[in-house]
């Protein structure tokens, strides 16, 4: 991020509230390792956050989620009714961690960080980069909301779409703003969805099964953690587990079946987006799709491409609608997406792709 976006190079002020001494300072300390942040305040719980947050006034907070006296989620409530701003969730990787994170995603919360799991120097850089670049990222979408309203029933389908072969499977890639964004998505497509859904959401270990229950409680369609050996099968959605990727084999005609492995291990985002569309492309060849939707950085890139090359349907989600426009402004520029639509259109682009007709 340039100076220019913070007021002619002013700081980035953050607020820090945890009731941990040690992570305080850790937060403090990784925070301040990079020369555009600031910590201006530090607070012990959400009563002491809601005070300091009017007079010191920060471009972004970071909040804990399990705290004594207020916690994060009602601090959060608090914070987004009387004083909004952009606010970095921290929270433990416990599924009730990963749980009351997603909720605080609901509640307004702009993205969240695991908190690290020791002191080890390892654990704290990969929690520091993550940090770091949601920070600036939050600050500097805080004057910019996204549009992100969608309708609330399916969009119905008329006309269909002959340019691209009908798709075997359709993979989905998001980062940052992805679990909001797919929680709007998803329940618009219907139970008869006559394709499968692979879906690559960078998220730490221990997240993606209750986001996956989320889903599944919110959508028409099935949805669940993928596990190896999964037989991809339409009207499912996949959510690839963190800490593996996710990779197609195809057994027949018409047979896709999953495989989950931590290799490739040097990879920046374990799952990876590139993982998985590229093994779609090489897997499905035209009869894959990939959509490619909000998030930071250039994962989805190379698997896009791939996808473009044997023919199938690309697609990216629009800069306005984004919460940050950076995986999908990576394949524009690269000029492999077919297809460039706010997030409410996605749904449909599915439909039109897989010939979808609603049984009467």
């Amino acid at each position: 991020m340039n100076h220019s976006l913070q007021g002619g190079g002013r700081q980035i002020r953050v607020l820090v509230v945890d009731d941990s001494a040690f992570i305080r300072t850790a937060l403090t300390r990784m925070i301040e390792s990079d020369p555009l942040l600031s910590v201006v305040a530090t607070a012990i719980d959400g009563r002491e956050a809601l005070e300091k947050i009017v007079t010191v006034r920060p471009d972004v907070v970071t909040l804990d989620v399990e705290m004594p006296v207020l916690d994060g989620l009602e601090t959060l409530r608090r914070l987004m009714r009387n004083h909004p701003c952009p606010v970095i969730m921290v929270s433990s990787a416990t599924q009730e961690g990963a749980e009351a994170t997603l909720e605080a995603l609901d509640i307004g919360a702009f993205d969240y960080v695991a908190k690290p799991p020791s002191c080890a120097s390892l654990d704290i850089v990969k929690v520091r980069d993550d940090l770091i670049a949601k920070l600036k990222a939050a600050a500097t979408l805080s004057m910019r909301r996204p549009n992100l309203q969608v309708e609330a029933a399916p969009p119905s389908v008329q006309q269909l779409d002959p340019a691209y072969p009908i798709p075997g499977l359709v993979v989905i890639g998001s980062s940052t703003g992805g679990p909001k964004a797919l929680q709007q998505i998803l329940p618009m497509l219907p139970a008869d969805l006559p394709v499968g859904l692979l879906i690559v959401q960078h998220m730490p270990p221990g997240f993606t099964a209750p986001f996956a229950r989320r889903l599944d409680g919110l959508c028409n369609i099935s949805v669940r953690e993928a596990n190896a050996g999964d037989v991809l099968a339409p009207g499912m959605a996949y959510i690839a587990p963190a800490g593996q990727h996710m990779t197609v084999i195809r057994r027949g005609a018409a047979k896709f079946t999953l495989n989950i492995s931590p290799f490739p291990e040097e990879t920046l985002h374990k799952p990876s987006v590139d993982v998985t569309m590229l093994s779609a492309a090489e897997s499905c060849s035209s009869l894959s799709m990939g959509i490619i939707m909000t998030g930071m950085g250039a994962d989805g890139m190379e698997g896009m491409k791939a996808i473009a090359r044997a023919g199938g349907l690309t697609v990216g989600q629009n800069e306005a609608t984004c919460a940050v426009y950076g995986m999908p402004r990576s394949c524009a520029e690269a000029g492999v997406l077919r297809r460039i639509v706010p997030l409410n259109n996605i749904p449909k682009q599915i439909l039109l792709a897989t010939r979808y007709q609603r049984r009467i």
